[in-house]
């Protein structure tokens, strides 16, 4: 999942998109050591906030779950993982204005990929 990451946000460095993570390790000093050795350019929280956890506020009950919102802040597509994953930030960028076609070098393997399960939602 990482090489895949980390090639949306290359590519779209330029467009209005943004990752985000949410790490539910308790250890940070691990969660530190894993940011460092897989590359993770992107903004990453922990879990539990001042608040709360941000996995109950949200309604996680599995991890990685994923959530792709749309420039209002609605939820539009929910677990979509590689070309799914793509398509929908494609459609989403391109309601905006902004015509992208995303492609990857660097792929990571298919295992548990989901490739297909674009589920939309509050469209």
């Amino acid at each position: 999942m990482y090489p895949h990451e980390r090639s949306l946000v290359k590519q779209l460095a330029d467009k209005p998109f943004a990752l985000i993570g949410v790490n539910s390790d308790s250890n940070l000093e691990k969660t530190r050591e894993v940011v460092k050795e897989k590359n993770l350019t992107w903004r990453s929280f922990q879990n539990i906030q001042n608040y709360g956890k941000i996995s109950d506020n949200w309604g996680i009950t599995g991890w990685p779950t994923i959530f792709v919102l749309d420039e209002g802040g609605r939820i539009r597509y929910i677990n979509v993982r590689g070309p799914a994953m793509d398509r929908a930030v494609e459609t989403l960028l391109g309601e905006m204005g902004h015509n992208v076609e995303i492609s990857h070098e660097e792929e990571e393997p298919k295992e548990n990929n989901d490739a297909d399960d674009d589920t939309k939602y509050g469209q």
